[in-house]
């Protein structure tokens, strides 16, 4: 996660995936690389626009490979403080279909989760990774109430409502406790009524939309100290069965929370060489929750400064956001430059 500030905004930015060096133990997983495998033939393709079914889309959809449950937010505490939390739950389809009925310890579904949280004062970033399978009530995932779970890591929803939504996961060095409220913005589905393309190849895209304003309360702890928060978050839910090309090598992920009120979710996909691609895209949602969509054109897109990770690894830490014909200029900075997430998904 990047917790970010700029003059009159607030921000997040993911960078999925920038070059990955070796990892401190074991086997390093790239998310690109997931998102670029062939899937089996048994998985479902985003291939085509759908009509969306809530509560029932906020639960799993076991008939494709990938999908996500995705959580940013800046929150600061009474005093003042200021953090950035990452908590994001994961599905990976191992196989299509239901496992055999002879085990409750048989399972197609591998679960797995991030937790993050910036301290910006501390120039502090702490992070975890959790996994299980699908089977014996260890992880798994509903849609109403929503509750979606990895062992003692939950997101929950209300029967009948999605909000609040309560948002729990801890360990022994960080915790987080959050009730999201569902604000005054409406859901966005993103892309083609919330098909989102990656590239020309027919289901190499994704089912993806968003909440980009949700009004957030709790708690958080790292190590023995405990802070009362509040802030806003933004909710993404995404699952495809494969979303890039063989040509690309991932993307740049911005969301943003105006002061204006207006919000913004643009990325930029970007090629094996390097440049960005013509399916970079994105929305921009208006404060009465209007929405107009930003394509490649109108957007001019550049890092100014990188950091470079003790494994070699470099990441931009400074941008320059442009899209003139909505009178954006706007300069995105991470608040401190060390914040990789190092596991064994990076």
């Amino acid at each position: 996660m990047r917790h970010l500030l700029i003059p009159l905004a607030s921000l997040l930015f993911i960078a999925c995936e920038g070059p990955v060096g070796q990892a401190p133990s074991g086997s390093v997983v790239a998310l690109s690389e997931r998102m670029a495998a062939r899937p089996d033939p048994g998985f479902e393709r985003a291939t085509v626009p759908r009509d969306f079914d809530f509560p029932a889309d906020h639960g799993a959809h076991e008939g494709f490979a990938t999908e996500w449950w995705y959580f940013t937010g800046n929150l600061a505490s009474k005093q003042g403080r200021r953090f950035g939390y990452q908590l994001t739950l994961f599905r990976v389809g191992l196989k299509p279909g239901k496992p055999a009925a002879d085990s409750e310890w048989r399972a197609h579904q591998l679960y797995m989760g991030h937790l993050a949280i910036s301290d910006i004062e501390g120039r502090r970033h702490h992070s975890a990774e959790r996994f299980s399978r699908a089977a014996a009530g260890l992880a798994g995932a509903q849609a109403d109430p929503l509750r979606v779970w990895l062992g003692p890591w939950s997101i929950r929803g209300t029967l009948g409502s999605t909000f609040p939504l309560r948002l729990d996961a801890e360990t022994d060095d960080l915790a987080l406790e959050l009730t999201l409220e569902a604000g005054d913005k409406p859901r966005v589905l993103q892309g083609e009524r919330g098909l989102s393309r990656k590239s020309a190849a027919p289901g190499n895209a994704s089912y993806y939309y968003s909440y980009t304003r949700l009004p957030s309360v709790g708690t958080l702890r790292l190590g023995e100290h405990s802070f009362e928060v509040s802030g806003a978050s933004w909710f993404d839910r995404e699952w495809s069965s494969s979303a890039l090309a063989a040509d690309q090598a991932g993307w740049d992920w911005f969301a943003l929370q105006l002061d204006d009120g207006r919000d913004l979710m643009y990325y930029q996909l970007r090629g094996t060489d390097g440049r960005p691609q013509a399916f970079s895209q994105g929305v921009l949602v208006a404060r009465d929750g209007d929405v107009e969509p930003i394509t490649f054109g109108d957007v001019q897109l550049e890092p100014v400064r990188t950091w470079q990770s003790d494994e070699g690894s470099r990441y931009p830490v400074q941008w320059t956001l442009d899209i003139p014909r909505h009178g954006l200029r706007l300069v995105v900075e991470a608040a401190f430059d060390d914040q990789e997430m190092q596991h064994s998904v990076r």
